[in-house]
């Protein structure tokens, strides 16, 4: 059985991409559905809206802003640290320079129209 569905509720980890910071919060589990909609998950320091990273998110140091931007370009499209616990969320690039080629190998569509386009493309 999953580590997270054994043992939870665990406290959902959002990130401030800002404040480049990462806040623990009360899982929507532990909460009735009206409790969980009311809350806005705001950054304590600047009050911009954070992002929900998963459970398996491991933040880089403050001031590592490359690691941060890498973090941020990767959930911008997709890719954030979901997982059930067992075999944590997959492979994800440990350098910026590797994102783009990354993304171009796991691009994500939202229909398959998109994804017939996008071969189609590539063809001509």
């Amino acid at each position: 059985m999953c580590r997270y569905g054994m043992y939870g509720p665990y406290k959902q980890i959002y990130a401030c991409f800002t404040c480049r910071k990462v806040f623990k919060q009360t899982s929507k589990y532990e909460l009735t559905e009206e409790e969980w909609n009311k809350i806005k998950h705001s950054c304590p320091q600047c009050g911009e809206g954070m992002k929900e990273m998963g459970h398996d998110f491991k933040a880089p140091k403050q001031t590592d802003v490359k690691q941060w931007i890498k973090v941020e370009i990767l959930y911008q499209h997709g890719f954030a640290y979901h997982s059930c616990g067992c075999d944590g969320p997959g492979y994800r690039p440990a350098k910026l320079h590797q994102v783009n080629e990354f993304l171009e190998m796991n691009k994500r569509f939202k229909s398959e129209g998109e994804k017939l386009l996008d071969r189609l493309m590539k063809r001509m």
